[in-house]
């Protein structure tokens, strides 16, 4: 059995969670969409702290990591956790590095008093449906997830 252990970010894992980000903007066919740089990662969670993130490692090699952040449901009254990015990486795949890094969070959730843990996935990942199926998660076909970046923000914005 892998030796798996997570532990939180530092600012000195910055450029590992860049190229981590990377592979999963490859892996999703959007690597052309990743705009950050280490500075941007090491501002927007070290320094701002609006996010969090978590390191894992399997035997000692870095395996992945994830990006969460509270937010809050006006119905609950209460906060959630959600969660921005996981990613293992292909050769430490298999191991539990996915399962434990969820299973984390989620101890993260039920300590911090949230009502809810809740991500997205592509509709298309049916691996990654699948998995979290099997750990329990209800897909949300519902909702619709809607989005406004870049120039149609700003123009939004501007009126």
């Amino acid at each position: 059995m892998p030796a798996i252990a997570i532990r939180p970010a530092t600012v000195e894992d910055a450029e590992l969670i860049l190229r981590f980000i990377t592979e999963l903007a490859i892996y999703e066919k959007a690597e052309d969409e990743v705009v950050a740089s280490a500075d941007d990662i090491r501002r927007s969670i070290f320094d701002a702290g609006s996010a969090r993130a978590l390191m894992c490692s399997v035997d000692g090699e870095p395996a992945g990591f994830a990006v969460y952040f509270f937010n809050y449901s006006t119905w609950q009254g209460r906060k959630g956790l959600y969660l921005e990015d996981l990613y293992v990486t292909p050769a430490l795949r298999g191991a539990g590095a996915g399962k434990a890094l969820l299973r984390h969070l989620a101890g993260i959730a039920v300590a911090e008093g949230c009502g809810r843990f809740e991500w997205s996935v592509l509709d298309w990942n049916e691996p990654a449906l699948k998995f979290y199926e099997s750990i329990g998660a209800s897909p949300m076909p519902e909702w619709v997830k809607h989005r406004l970046a870049g120039k149609a923000l700003e123009d939004f914005a501007r009126g």
